[in-house]
């Protein structure tokens, strides 16, 4: 079983290093909107910049499927970074090819160019190995800082590692990393997951995984919806059959009490606009389910103060539209004002506690969406398990400031 290793526990001194970071990140009018990713990532470039590595930054940018889109170009990006690194990123408009090998090949201690975006070639997403076999040739050194990408196996963070022998995780990744194996592999009990979201589909894994290994699992929004229907105190029309069928088998190999469903639902307004709180058994059409009521909130709210550790990923209710914003802000202001160990993931979820100034008041805000899901469910991530020097077997991850492994994967 080996260890994954980190770029500070490596020597990188005066090397060249590809660095896999996401810069997905919004634009508007040709400008950066929100740098906050580009934020994430500077502690590692600042960390190869002090050491006199030369920085090659790789990244995508949206999804332009295997085209050049102009308005998705990362040149906007490499301008932001300029800025809060007061230096020159020299941009360059291409992924692979004479140009970028010569710009690679000359490039200074201590300097740092930015690439054009990776999804602009056709065989990022695809692996290809023949894009994987260029992006390793520009570096001598490979970090992947890029957690967020982490679900996917593309030729910029699993096929490049195949040909570049000094490879490993950036100071983000291991924060998130350790963070992840701080809730999951050594929870400070109890362990209070708070799951929400319209998406059920994706999070059937996670909450089959959570039952597993949380103390208490509180459901809320459309998420809430098929659980309730299973335990037959909803009946409002809207909810896909196969997804009450799988509610019910998730809460019966949960066990009694491992679950906690709402009280009371928001379902629309009263004439007057006042929310309209409604028992579950009187909830209307699915889409008409907007928030959790009063009632849920006291629920939840008890339970987040009595937590040990608490994980959050997904709203529980319309949040971007008063007054259906009031459950999951009731719920965030509680997890802010806890002492409880607090990890929140997933971009909506981040928006909302971002919305109210929250962010700051918890333990870890997570940079993943997808990522974050998969190792909730407890998934092996395609880009960790191919920094790993073990060609097969379980993937362990023995983080130097974490509290022990955490595993993914059989």
């Amino acid at each position: 079983m080996s260890t994954l290793q980190y770029i500070d526990q490596m020597d990188v001194g005066g090397k060249r290093v590809l660095l896999r970071a996401d810069l997905n990140v919004p634009l508007d009018g040709g400008r950066v909107a929100d740098d906050s990713r580009i934020l994430a990532v500077l502690p590692t470039i600042r960390y190869a910049l002090e050491r006199d590595c030369g920085l090659v930054i790789v990244s995508h940018l949206g999804r332009p499927g295997g085209r050049k889109v102009p308005a998705l170009s990362l040149a906007p990006v490499s301008a932001r970074l300029s800025d809060l690194l007061g230096a020159e990123v020299g941009f360059v408009p291409e992924v692979r090819g004479g140009t970028v090998e010569e710009r690679a090949k000359a490039l200074a201690p201590g300097s740092v160019i930015m690439l054009e975006n990776l999804r602009f070639d056709p065989g990022e997403e695809e692996n290809d190995e023949g894009l994987a076999r260029a992006l390793a040739s520009y570096a001598d050194v490979y970090i992947d800082d890029a957690f967020s990408t982490a679900h996917r196996a593309h030729a910029s963070n699993v096929g490049v590692v195949h040909h570049i022998a000094a490879r490993g995780g950036g100071l983000l990744m291991k924060r998130e990393l350790t963070m992840l194996c701080r809730a999951l592999d050594a929870p400070r009990r109890p362990l209070v997951a708070v799951i929400g979201g319209a998406k059920v589909k994706t999070k059937i894994g996670v909450l089959e995984n959570l039952s597993r290994i949380a103390d208490r699992i509180l459901l809320g929004g459309m998420m809430s919806l098929p659980f309730l229907s299973a335990q037959g105190r909803y009946v409002g029309r809207g909810l896909d059959e196969e997804m009450v069928a799988e509610a019910g088998r998730i809460l019966t190999g949960a066990g009694e009490g491992r679950f906690l469903l709402p009280a009371d639902l928001v379902g629309g307004k009263n004439e007057d606009g006042s929310p309209r709180v409604v028992a579950p058994e009187e909830a209307g059409e699915a889409s008409e389910v907007m928030d959790i009521g009063p009632a849920a909130m006291e629920q939840f709210i008890s339970q987040v103060r009595s937590a040990g550790t608490m994980i959050w990923n997904g709203p529980l209710g319309v949040f971007e539209q008063a007054p259906y914003d009031r459950g999951t802000r009731a719920v965030a202001e509680a997890m802010a004002a806890s002492s409880a160990f607090t990890l929140v993931g997933g971009g909506d979820t981040g928006a909302a506690i971002r919305r109210w100034g929250l962010d700051g008041r918890m333990s870890y805000v997570s940079t993943g969406g997808g990522a974050f899901l998969e190792m909730l469910a407890g998934k092996e991530l395609p880009a960790v398990r191919a920094l790993e020097t073990a060609e097969a077997g379980t993937v362990s991850l023995s983080l130097a400031s974490g509290p022990g492994r955490f595993l993914l994967g059989p």
